[in-house]
């Protein structure tokens, strides 16, 4: 089976890139989502090693519907980095938007408010003591789309945005993240008994193992054979890659003008 491996030294080279971004951007410290889960328990700890425990907050958001192991493991992580953070349940901020909608809404629109509520709380606190927000989506996510626009995917920087899930795991392991988070099944939580690999239809192996043939460009025969996964799935994974590219680019502008934001206007800031 093809599968990513991750890369020596892929440590110093995120650490590097959250400090970089910290210093040349003039911001005080970094928040982020902590959830219990492998993959902000990952950045959690890389952003520690890159600018220290003091620069930066995790932001426990719980809602009625999160399973209680999810608030004990996150508040764990963060007592184990030894950062500040701060547990604010928005069960009540969700349920506003369930009254002010008036009518019902459904399981994934509710996922999807809740997503977005927390993506506030993050930005509240960036803007009021001066952080960046740090996202946890892994290469995986990102390009099947797995996740929420102006939610989860709302932030000034993912650093394991180039991870596939199973390099995520491979790097937790590198950085000595409790067996307990690395071992667990992968879940937003937003549901009772919701999981990643469930809502997508197959495992992070068989998805990651498809995503790599995409990024190397290999036809779909030599996919099937490298893979080993049937091509109903190999053109599932290709469908959602192909549906989702709005949520990886900035909102599209009708050109007009000589210099277009978001199409051709040189902002002067890639060294940011």
């Amino acid at each position: 089976m093809t599968a990513p491996i991750l890369k020596n030294g892929t440590e110093s080279i995120i650490e590097h890139f959250i400090a970089e971004k910290l210093r040349k951007t003039g911001a005080k410290g970094y928040v982020l989502g902590v959830s219990g889960g492998i993959d902000s328990a990952v950045v959690l700890r890389l952003a520690v090693g890159a600018v220290g425990k003091g620069k930066v907050l995790g932001l426990i958001m719980p809602e009625k519907d999160s399973p209680r192991g999810d608030l004990e493991d996150a508040t764990m992580l963060c007592e184990l980095e030894g950062v500040q953070h701060r547990i604010i349940d928005i069960s009540d901020a969700v349920e506003s938007f369930s009254r002010a909608v008036g009518a019902k809404i459904g399981r994934r629109g509710l996922a999807n408010i809740k997503a977005r509520c927390r993506m506030i709380l993050l930005y509240h606190f960036a803007g009021k003591d001066e952080r960046l927000v740090l996202g946890t989506s892994n290469k995986s996510e990102l390009l099947i789309g797995y996740f929420t626009k102006h939610g989860d995917g709302g932030a000034d920087l993912e650093p394991i945005g180039d991870l596939y899930k199973t390099e995520v795991r491979q790097l937790a392991k590198v950085l000595g993240i409790p067996e307990k988070i690395i071992g667990r099944a992968p879940s937003a939580g937003l549901w009772p008994e919701q999981t990643d690999e469930k809502e997508i239809g197959m495992s992070y192996e068989d998805l990651d193992s498809v995503l790599l043939t995409i990024e190397l460009g290999l036809d779909s025969n030599v996919a099937i054979e490298r893979t080993g996964v049937p091509k109903d799935k190999i053109d599932r994974v290709v469908k959602m890659v192909r549906s989702s590219s709005h949520k990886r680019k900035v909102p599209a502008v009708v050109k007009i003008g000589l210099r277009t934001p978001g199409l051709d206007w040189r902002e002067g800031d890639e060294d940011l």
